[in-house]
C-alpha cells in the first residue's frame, strides 16, 4: 500500500515522472499518470499523488463501472466530491482528458489521400470517435482516393443508428464522389460488428456494385480504437469492388 507515502518516500527510479522518462508513458498505470498531473504529493500524513490517483480511480469505479469510462465524461463537480480533489486538481485532470480526446479529433485537410484504414479512421475521428450517440458517416473520395468531403448521414440513440443506402449514395452522387468509405461509432467502445452492421454492409456493397461507386471499407470506431470490416470479414470477397 502506497496510500500514506509521500513521493519523496518512493525510490527515485520508481517515481512516476522518472518512470515515464525511463520506460515511456504506456508503461505507467492509470494511477501513476494521474499522479503526474496532480504534482509531487500532499504533505505528511496525507495521500501521495500516486495514492490519490488510486483513490480517484476507486471512487470512479463504484457501481461496477470502469473508472476510465467514467473519467471520459466526468464533470468538475463529480471530481470535487472525491476527498482530496479540489478545483485545481479537478481542472488539471479534466484538461488532460480533453486534450487526450482532441488528439483523436482533427479534421483532415481536403484533398488528403485516404490510402489505409488508419488514415480513414483519422479522417472520421472528429465526428465519430468519442460521441455518446451512434453516428453514421461517409468519406467521399475521388478517383485517386483524395478526400472530397466527410458527412454525418444519421445520428441515432445511445445504442443504435440507422442509415439507408439511398441516403448514402445520394450524397456521393451529389458531390461527384467515385469511391466511398463508411463508418459508424459504438459508444460502448466495443468495436465488434453486430449482425445489423454486417447486414447493412452487405446491402451497401451490393448497391456499390450496381452504381459503380466502389465501397472501400466500413469502419467501426469507439473510444480511441477502430475495426475495419474489409480487413476482418469476407464480405469484400463475396461482393468485389472495382477500386
Amino acid at each position: 500500500m502506497v496510500y500514506n507515502l509521500r513521493i519523496a518516500d518512493i525510490p527515485t527510479n520508481e517515481r512516476p515522472r522518472e518512470r515515464l522518462l525511463n520506460v515511456g508513458a504506456k508503461s505507467l498505470s492509470s494511477a501513476e499518470l494521474i499522479a503526474i498531473l496532480l504534482g509531487t504529493g500532499q504533505g505528511k500524513g496525507k495521500l501521495s499523488a500516486v495514492g490519490l490517483g488510486q483513490h480517484i480511480l476507486q471512487e470512479l469505479s463504484q457501481d461496477q463501472r470502469d473508472a476510465l469510462d467514467v473519467l471520459r465524461d466526468v464533470t468538475p463537480q463529480e471530481l470535487m466530491r472525491i476527498p482530496g480533489v479540489g478545483p485545481a486538481k479537478a481542472t488539471s485532470i479534466l484538461a488532460a482528458v480533453e486534450l487526450g480526446k482532441r488528439t483523436f479529433q482533427f479534421r483532415p485537410n481536403l484533398r488528403a489521400t485516404i490510402d489505409s484504414p488508419n488514415a480513414a479512421a483519422a479522417a472520421f475521428s472528429h465526428d465519430l470517435m468519442w460521441q455518446s450517440q451512434e453516428r453514421f458517416a461517409v468519406l467521399m473520395l475521388d478517383v485517386k482516393n483524395a478526400l472530397i468531403s466527410t458527412k454525418v448521414i444519421t445520428v441515432g440513440t445511445a445504442t443504435e443508428t440507422l442509415a439507408h443506402p439511398r441516403e448514402i449514395f445520394r450524397e456521393a452522387i451529389r458531390q461527384g464522389a467515385t469511391k466511398l468509405i463508411i463508418a459508424h461509432n459504438h459508444p460502448s467502445g466495443n468495436t465488434e460488428p453486430s449482425q445489423a452492421d454486417l447486414s447493412l454492409t452487405e446491402q451497401l456493397l451490393k448497391a456499390a456494385q450496381f452504381l459503380n461507386i466502389p465501397l472501400l471499407d466500413h469502419l467501426i470506431l469507439g473510444n480511441g480504437d477502430y475495426l475495419s470490416l474489409h480487413k476482418t470479414t469476407q464480405l469484400w470477397q463475396h461482393y468485389p469492388q472495382d477500386d
